[in-house]
């Protein structure tokens, strides 16, 4: 390449150069810089979780918890810690599920019980009773009421006067504990338990109404309630079946399935 030319090239490029600074001193811009971004994580806590799915009546063990990291911030009152009970796995062994536990979730007293072998009495809450009444497969819904199921309790008993049937409505919205002595769905879920008793999660008053009433029906029939009605009242019974509330013993005589003489009544006479 001729001299000359070389020359050229030079100086363009030299003046390229100056007319690139100039032109940024005159913008008033710097030059992009790295930014470095930090990424700060958050602390978490071991959390004692169920390692499998739960039914309810089943007793812990090591397979079936696990401690899991957890976020701090996500913690609870009610949730187990390694830093509040270390020893909290050994100390759980055999104890019994109350409600229905789900593969990772935090155990929570209030879905568990003691260890002791009775297992209906763990499952009951305070203040309940377990009464159990018969069934057959026309009387307990074909055999679909499974345990922790929702029922209405239905009487048919004579009417004496007219030799007629009445038809009633005596407990509403109680929950099945058992169906014989299976406290739990099958392991399929899918086959329905078909029974000849079924345990009942009554109030002390509803417990008196299902005494009685098991004397005067012709028949006790269970009718199956939706799950979204689990949030109803299931505490109402009907008045003429339970008598007193004053904390007197009551007596009633029941003959021919109608109530013929209680102490309540006879008070109220008097």
């Amino acid at each position: 390449m001729k001299p000359t030319r070389i020359i050229i090239l030079a100086v363009a490029v030299v003046a390229a150069g100056l007319a690139g600074m100039l032109a940024m001193r005159l913008s008033g811009k710097k030059a992009p810089e790295l930014v470095e971004t930090v990424i700060q994580k958050e602390p978490t806590v071991k959390v004692l979780v169920t390692a499998e799915n739960l039914p309810v009546g089943s007793r812990l063990n090591d397979k079936s918890m696990a401690w899991m990291s957890w976020p701090s911030s996500g913690v609870v009152d009610g949730f187990i810690t390694d830093s509040t009970r270390p020893n909290a796995m050994t100390e759980l062994q055999g104890v019994v599920v109350r409600m229905p536990m789900f593969k990772g979730e935090p155990m929570r007293a209030e879905k568990i019980a003691d260890s002791s072998s009775r297992i209906m009495s763990s499952l009951l809450p305070s203040g309940k009773r377990a009464v159990a009444t018969e069934i057959s497969v026309a009387t307990g819904a074909g055999g679909f009421v499974l345990p922790n199921d929702r029922v209405d309790i239905i009487m048919v008993r004579e009417n004496k006067d007219n030799g007629n049937y009445i038809t009633e409505n005596i407990l509403s919205n109680v929950r099945v504990l058992a169906i014989d002595q299976q406290v739990q769905e099958s392991e399929d879920g899918k086959k329905s338990v078909v029974g000849t008793t079924a345990t009942l999660e009554l109030t002390p008053d509803q417990a008196k109404v299902i005494a009685v009433a098991q004397q005067m029906a012709q028949r006790l029939t269970l009718a199956l309630r939706s799950v979204a009605d689990s949030q109803e009242s299931d505490t109402l019974a009907p008045d003429y079946l339970l008598h007193g509330g004053d904390g007197k013993a009551d007596i009633q005589v029941i003959k021919s399935g109608a109530i013929v003489k209680s102490t309540a009544t006879a008070a109220q006479a008097k």
